[in-house]
């Protein structure tokens, strides 16, 4: 009953972590993702068609739609460089985007009274040791040019944006080397023209995200990708799950060592009551009666287990969900403590799955004893 009852309290506790895991990511994803985006299928661009802007723009709670420019370029401030993700947005993103809740310093700010800034994430702004105090030194973005010819001259084979910064925002590490600049800014880079990289998408409050995906699909066609947040992440919630999958499978092999402790102790409980078993049917017991007795006595093994270890996996999450008593212990953590979230299904599943186990290991047991 100990090693089941551990085994099913391990198994709660480490899928309610991954669920936890997958509710933080989207809610990261949600302040940083839009919750629509229009991307083609093949290739980085797409020609911009103004008349299928306006069939978006009368999508029933369509709220803003913001026109994207996004591709990799190098940052250089005095004397340090790195590669960054460039991404140029029109004026709608500074409107609307909930990055602004992520702001560690300065302002959430792109264009100011005629003025183009630059809007950084954490990494670009510890990679290339930047100070927004120091306004006299601004960052310089360069971007090879789109031309055929080669000049005898390198440096004029890049087109360069020099940019004051005007904030830092501090999300998660993988989506924190973003530089966000004005859509303008960004054309000029990269020679886009008419062309965008994406269309993304945000909407109101409680609209129905699936009919509105449905509709932009209707209007774009087959050569687009219409995606809504998870869709945009596929990648990450699918290794989510496999990962998932395979730690239930592997502490479900320890489950099922821990339920050969059933069928051992009930073989020897088989050969220890030879006598009483040669008694029973004496007296008229039939081999279907001491089945279910073996039988009882390995679901009451495992029963009992299932529902000790449930109630103990159910009640650390409880206290770890609510009071965040085991810490991650990192500094820079977007939390501080371990995310839970328990599902339902993880524990029927959890208890069926068990249950179904110990009484396949009675088995052999029990119809040894009916033989006797």
């Amino acid at each position: 009953m100990l090693g089941i009852g551990i085994g099913t309290m391990a198994l709660v506790i480490v899928l309610s972590v991954f669920n936890g895991l997958e509710d933080l990511n989207r809610k990261i994803f949600k302040s940083f993702d839009a919750d629509l985006k229009i991307s083609p299928k093949s290739g980085k661009s797409f020609l911009l068609d103004k008349s299928k802007i306006a069939h978006l723009k009368a999508i029933e709670d369509v709220w803003y739609i913001t026109e994207v420019i996004q591709d990799n370029a190098l940052v250089k401030y005095q004397n340090s460089q790195m590669v960054v993700t460039l991404k140029g947005v029109d004026e709608t993103f500074q409107a609307y985007s909930p990055l602004k809740k992520s702001l560690v310093e300065g302002n959430f700010v792109l264009t100011r009274d005629s003025i183009d800034y630059a809007f950084i994430g954490g990494n670009v702004y510890a990679g290339l040791n930047i100070s927004l105090q120091n306004i006299i030194e601004p960052i310089e973005i360069w971007y090879p040019r789109n031309r055929k010819s080669i000049s005898l001259n390198p440096e004029d084979d890049i087109n360069r944006q020099i940019l004051n910064i005007s904030g830092v925002y501090s999300l998660e590490q993988l989506h924190d080397d973003f530089v966000y600049v004005p859509l303008e800014v960004a054309k000029q880079l990269t020679e886009y023209g008419d062309k965008r990289s994406a269309i993304e998408i945000q909407t109101k409050p409680n609209a129905d995200i699936a009919q509105i995906q449905s509709s932009i699909k209707s209007i774009f066609g087959v050569n687009f990708l219409v995606q809504n947040q998870d869709e945009q992440n596929a990648s990450l919630f699918r290794a989510i799950k496999i990962e998932k999958l395979f730690i239930f499978i592997a502490l479900m092999f320890i489950i099922g060592i821990a339920s050969f402790n059933i069928f051992f102790s009930l073989t020897m409980l088989v050969i220890d009551k030879q006598h009483d078993l040669k008694t029973l049917f004496a007296i008229g017991a039939d081999e279907r009666l001491v089945k279910f007795v073996f039988y009882s006595e390995g679901a009451l093994v495992s029963f009992i287990g299932a529902i000790v270890g449930l109630v103990l996996g159910g009640l650390i999450c409880f206290l770890q969900e609510r009071y965040g008593i085991i810490k991650i212990g990192i500094e820079s953590s977007f939390i501080d403590a371990y995310r839970i979230k328990m599902q339902l299904i993880d524990f029927l599943f959890t208890a069926i799955s068990i249950i179904i186990i110990t009484l396949l290991a009675s088995y052999l047991p029990a119809k040894r004893a009916a033989k006797n």
